[in-house]
């Protein structure tokens, strides 16, 4: 397959675990990298499925890698899930979430409020429940499946984050959201609505705020199934690098191909530059 002409390209959207570092190990030289980037001319937005921290999270950890970006160029499955639920639910309100403090929190700035339940205050409980969010949450326990189950089986619309079944560390695979979003939905036999990739909602807002287009925006991930294929519906470019949780075999096998595959973000940049 031939090198990716760098004239055709303008942004990069990029995701994160995997690509730029495992868990809290990164992933190369991340300053070099976004270097390479902006000496390359190319608008670039990160964008992940991982709803455990803020943006302002992110932000911060970036910059604990010596790399300094904007709040507007990161987007994450958490900013989707908020965004889904104000279109349901203009006026906010009470969800149940199962997840971590950035998720509650991006949650909160949109006006919907992470509603504190037991299973044995879910009956007497008087404040309605708009929604139940699953994610990655370590800190998972059994009673908070029983009352995400009951609200579930009684009514209450059930979201997801995203379908990532693995998270990538650096002592190897651990279980992600995905694995908990199929806990639930095992539990109550019902599919949820799933806002993070493949879902096109977080590439479009992407490109929206780069002003770019399918044409010479190419996405950049790790996982097949999520970044490569929700890339590919969109008409996108596609680089698959195998730093994350895809093996080469894997990865051959795949159709359609992704554009390039590359062992690490650093490599497919010193391809296609």
């Amino acid at each position: 397959m031939s090198t990716i002409p760098h004239y055709d390209i303008s942004a990069l959207i990029l995701d994160m675990d995997g690509v730029l570092w495992r868990d809290s190990e990164p992933i190369g030289n991340l300053p070099e990298i976004f270097d390479h980037i902006k000496e390359m001319g190319w608008k670039v937005i990160l964008a992940t499925n991982n709803a455990t921290l803020s943006v302002p999270q992110y932000v911060d950890k970036l910059s604990g890698y010596g790399v300094d970006l904007q709040p507007e160029q990161i987007v994450n499955s958490a900013q989707a899930a908020a965004f889904y639920l104000r279109r349901q639910y203009p006026s906010g309100g009470g969800v149940f979430v199962i997840g971590e403090l950035g998720l509650v929190s991006t949650l909160a700035n949109s006006g919907f409020s992470s509603v504190a339940l037991t299973p044995d205050t879910l009956s007497s409980n008087r404040e309605p429940v708009l929604a139940v969010i699953v994610s990655l949450d370590r800190r998972l326990d059994y009673d908070k499946l029983t009352v995400a189950t009951r609200l579930i089986r009684s009514g209450v619309p059930f979201i997801g984050s995203n379908p990532d079944l693995t998270f990538p560390t650096p002592a190897g695979l651990i279980p992600g959201a995905g694995a908990i979003i199929a806990a639930v939905e095992a539990a109550t036999s019902v599919k949820p609505v799933v806002v993070g990739k493949p879902s096109p909602e977080m590439y479009k807002l992407a490109m929206e705020r780069m002003g770019g287009s399918p044409e010479n925006t190419l996405v950049i991930g790790d996982r097949l199934e999520t970044d490569i294929l929700g890339g590919q519906e969109l008409g996108c470019r596609t680089a698959l690098v195998l730093s994350g949780v895809t093996t080469q075999a894997a990865a051959e096998t795949w159709r359609p191909a992704p554009t390039w595959i590359a062992p690490d973000l650093s490599s497919l940049l010193e391809r296609i530059s």
